[in-house]
């Protein structure tokens, strides 16, 4: 009796005049699922007198993206201006903010950014088994979906090389934040800022630099693009640099894992301006185990959902939409919690001191003499979009299970 009520209901649901359309909608809705990866999702800017609107029109501006965090700031072309290429704002906007304690802000978003590309994968298989009226064929093709993405984020994650199965933008993000120790090697020594401003200014009236000294910074060139295999090997070059200053005892051998690369990162964006190994140590264990936990928790909601997938009704059923139609909220509420943990977990070896405080999340604000500006970009639009495309989608799915005998 259960089969052959399933396979009346499917046969009726692909033979009704509303089936085209959520198929057509859906369709529109991982297309945008696919660009919102690629373009920036948020952008921030900092203004001060000391970044003048002749040199800095959008004053220091980054943007927030789903793999990384990058430059937004535009090469200035005037006659009055030189410059050979763009400042690089994110590096900017992070030795502002470690004067009060701040932490770089490639520490912010670790998992999330590493999983951006399964989790919205995830999300596009549950918008094609949302369309799909017959549970047969939906779990089928949930099924081999979710397959896919569990294997793709394991050789991602557990697997030698693996870094490589990721999108080059996040390898690019994160070897253009490592490239960022260039300015400030004394942050490796253990040196406060204010130590190592001093450091910096006998090294260069005593003439007592290395040129050329290696610096453990990978070879980049910022004005360029690097493809994905020479990101792969500037990061694997950085690593292996950097095992080489620890203790013998400690050094790890390079396996190119994408779990590996998180948190050895993660360790090294840290300590870039606050060298606190008892301090960073634990808060990499925290973030070590926090990728292990949403690796498995994603394996257990896609097993939850294909037991819901088996009918085309019941709470899970509609979680299959109403996930990535609240994608837009998923992304303010993360956001917002990374600029409470970096308002409110300021390091003590800051310059300066301030209260915790909790960042501009929309809008304009201050924080002493600079003006503060969050908005959202193009990208956001795109889930604004994505939201409206899959809501209509609910309602004609709604009308056609109402209607349905």
């Amino acid at each position: 009796m259960a089969v052959s009520i399933m396979s009346n209901t499917s046969t009726l649901s692909f033979s009704d005049r509303r089936t085209p359309l959520i198929f057509g909608l859906s369709l529109i809705g991982l297309i945008l699922l696919g660009a919102i990866y690629f373009v920036p999702v948020w952008w921030v800017s900092l203004t001060a007198p000391n970044y003048p609107p002749e040199s800095f029109p959008d004053g220091v501006r980054i943007h927030f993206h789903m793999n990384g965090v990058f430059n937004g700031c535009q090469k200035v072309e005037k006659s009055e201006i030189t410059e050979d290429e763009a400042l690089n704002c994110v590096h900017e906007m992070d030795t502002i903010n470690h004067y009060v304690g701040m932490y770089p802000i490639s520490a912010g978003g670790v998992v999330e950014r590493a999983f951006a590309p399964f989790l919205l994968s995830m999300l596009g298989v549950m918008i094609v088994g949302f369309a799909i009226p017959g549970s047969k064929t939906r779990l089928a093709v949930m099924g081999a979906g979710f397959a896919l993405i569990v294997g793709w984020m394991t050789m991602t994650l557990y697997t030698a090389d693996g870094l490589k199965l990721n999108s080059q933008g996040y390898l690019s993000a994160l070897a253009f934040a490592l490239d960022q120790e260039s300015a400030t090697p004394e942050a490796e020594k253990g040196l406060s800022p204010a130590e190592a401003l001093i450091a910096q200014m006998k090294a260069s009236l005593e003439g007592d630099a290395e040129p050329g000294a290696d610096s453990g910074v990978p070879d980049i060139d910022i004005a360029g693009e690097p493809d994905k295999a020479a990101l792969a090997a500037s990061l694997r070059g950085a690593f292996e640099r950097d095992q080489a200053k620890q203790p013998a005892g400690e050094r790890l051998e390079w396996t190119g894992s994408g779990h590996q690369l998180l948190t050895w990162h993660y360790g090294k964006s840290l300590g870039r301006y606050f060298n606190n190994p008892e301090e960073i140590r634990p808060m990499v264990g925290i973030m070590s185990t926090a990728a292990h936990v949403v690796f498995w928790g994603i394996i257990g909601a896609m097993l939850l959902l294909l037991w819901g997938a088996r009918r085309t009704q019941g709470p899970l059923y509609w979680l299959l939409i109403i996930a990535p139609l609240a994608l837009p909220l998923i992304f303010i509420l993360d956001y917002s919690a990374w600029l409470w943990w970096y308002g409110h977990n300021m390091n003590a070896m800051g310059a300066f001191t301030v209260k915790p405080f909790m960042p501009t999340v929309f809008g304009d604000g201050k924080v002493a003499q600079f003006g503060t500006h969050s908005y959202p970009y193009w990208g956001f639009g795109l889930m604004l979009l994505l939201s409206v495309v899959l809501a209509a989608a609910t309602l004609l799915r709604r009308k056609q299970l109402k209607s349905s005998p």
